[in-house]
């Protein structure tokens, strides 16, 4: 199944340090890209753990013995870790974010240039969709919604209008959403507009944030020291929490201090400068263009 060329793949293989014989985690496995390159640096004893909520992605683990691989959310790391007999691996990878494959898959409703279900799930198994969020939620959740997970500057506009459209009739495709919120997008930056009203639904339906610090929490507990964290992420939203976490150990940000007032580090940054693709890899990949990928040494 065709997803999407990896995004700064030589970057995070580099960023990982691999040791043949180590123990790698690929938190969003999806087509697998990533992965396939990570097991070309690991020997016979290496293992690489691979986790994909979406049941899709189980369509490209290679048939490879070194690979385990979880069809579960990456928030529950550490649970499936230990049902795997495994406590500390040496580097973890996640690629945030959705793919090309789900944007193009029209019937998923991630995607605005598609008409299909206000769906946006990526476990197609869990309950809550974009139709129930843009239908059931009390306008003024709706209004902290788009304020918070789109940035959106008229966010109370926004809801108050999709509230009086669902009175007259339920809302239930993307192109239905579109050509309401038309009439108050800004001129010239519609198609922007409707990104970020998508992503506030999306990061809504999937509890994206709340994933990702979970995520974070963990991966300090799981890793040997030495072990790399590798992140790349496509928002400010996700982009912050994951530098607050590398800087601090805390989600907050907060500077922690010792009872003799040395700043505690959990982590050493491995990049000091942000990366992000080049022109020709954005050219080639347009997933590509937004994406910041930060690399982090566990002390």
């Amino acid at each position: 199944m065709t997803y999407h060329n990896p995004v700064l793949l030589k970057e995070c293989i580099e960023g990982l340090n691999i040791k043949a014989d180590g123990i790698y985690v690929d938190v969003t496995f999806g087509g697998g890209g990533h992965s396939r390159k990570i097991l070309e640096h690991l020997g016979e004893k290496g293992k690489l753990i691979a986790f994909d909520q979406d049941k899709e992605a189980q369509l490209n683990v290679p048939d490879d013995k070194r690979v385990i691989f979880v069809n579960q959310n990456f928030m529950y790391l550490q649970n499936f870790l230990r049902m795997h007999g495994i406590t500390k691996v040496d580097g973890i990878l996640a690629d945030l974010g959705v793919s090309s494959h789900q944007f193009d898959t029209g019937e998923r409703g991630f995607s605005i240039r598609y008409e299909g279900a206000l769906d946006m799930r990526m476990n197609q198994q869990a309950e809550l969709t974009a139709a129930k969020v843009v239908n059931e939620y009390e306008g003024y959740v709706l209004s902290k919604i788009f304020r918070l997970y789109g940035e959106i500057e008229n966010f109370r506009k926004l809801s108050d209008l999709i509230v009086s459209a669902r009175a007259l009739g339920p809302i239930e495709t993307t192109l239905q959403l579109k050509e309401l919120i038309t009439t108050i997008a800004p001129k010239h930056a519609e198609h922007k507009y409707f990104a970020r009203v998508f992503q506030a639904l999306r990061i809504e339906v999937n509890k994206e944030l709340e994933v990702l610090e979970e995520f974070l929490k963990q991966t300090l507990t799981v890793l040997n020291p030495g072990g790399r964290l590798v992140v790349i992420s496509y928002h400010s939203l996700e982009d912050r929490l994951v530098k607050n976490y590398i800087k601090t150990g805390n989600i907050e940000g907060k500077i922690e201090k010792d009872f003799f007032g040395k700043i505690t580090k959990h982590f050493e940054q491995v990049n000091k400068k942000l990366i992000v693709p080049d022109e020709k890899e954005i050219e080639e990949n347009n997933r590509a263009r937004s994406a910041k990928l930060r690399i982090a040494e566990k002390i």
